[in-house]
């Protein structure tokens, strides 16, 4: 995907976590996560930079140690939207893409996805993913974010929440003997990957927490609140993310499995 924009991925790293403490750092067959990381958000065709972006000296010295491109960060920060923004204000790029630090299997297709609309001229200033729920379990999963978009594909809502929801099939039950069908493509999961227009993600940094967005914890939804499109692609590939120590082992039987 040839270019001539400078489209920057960032990966927000922080050590402190209430679940995992020092995550970046998880080693993943003799490597720590963010290496991990780094190197699938540098096979991406369209980045023409990776940068991590880190509030711990012990992160950005393990950067450091494998060649990567590393940078302390405030600690302050309370969202790792804030930490991108404040990496790249005075770098020289027209595009940003906010990588998720706890997906070591990120597709790099994935990256191209969503920078793609925004080399094309899409009138949105941010895109990200989407990949359609095939299971009931994985539409009432509280820990999986869903959207639904409009007929031009921008994003209508996020949330936790099983949307849209079937009100006369599922009724007033949990759904326990629903019709729910994976085959219909309606209930969608929202891959948090994200690429913005510089500019707009200056603005952004400077919009004020919004109602919807203390409601259902989803810093994406005060983008819509504050009246900007969310333009939302379709993918069929999905990575894993990493909440826990448990989820390293999904990882590395996934490893084992791929070519």
């Amino acid at each position: 995907m040839p270019t001539d924009s400078k489209v920057i991925a960032v990966i927000p790293a922080r050590w402190a976590s209430s679940r995992f403490p020092g995550k970046p750092l998880a080693l993943i067959k003799g490597k720590p996560m963010v290496q991990w990381v780094f190197e699938q958000a540098s096979k991406a065709e369209s980045v023409s930079e990776v940068i991590v972006a880190t509030d711990d000296a012990r992160i950005l010295d393990a950067v450091s140690g494998f060649g990567g491109n590393a940078v302390m960060t405030s600690p302050d920060h309370e969202s790792g939207t804030d930490r991108i923004a404040e990496v790249v204000r005075d770098r020289e790029c027209e595009i940003v893409v906010n990588v998720q630090g706890d997906e070591p299997l990120i597709p790099p297709e994935n990256i191209d996805r969503i920078v793609r609309p925004l080399l094309e001229g899409a009138l949105e200033s941010t895109v990200t993913l989407k990949i359609l729920i095939k299971t009931h379990d994985e539409l009432m999963d509280r820990n999986i974010t869903k959207v639904v978009v409009d007929s031009s594909g921008s994003a209508l809502y996020f949330s936790k929440a099983p949307i849209p929801w079937d009100r006369d099939e599922w009724g007033d039950g949990a759904m326990q003997n629903s019709s729910f069908d994976p085959l219909k493509p309606f209930w969608y999961k929202h891959i948090g990957l994200y690429a913005y227009r510089k500019k707009f993600l200056m603005e952004f940094e400077g919009l004020p927490e919004s109602g919807l967005e203390k409601i259902e914890k989803l810093e994406q939804l005060r983008i819509l609140e504050s009246g900007f499109k969310i333009k939302v692609v379709e993918t069929d590939l999905d990575s894993i993310g990493v909440d826990c120590e448990a989820d390293l082992v999904k990882i590395e039987k996934r490893l084992a499995i791929l070519p």
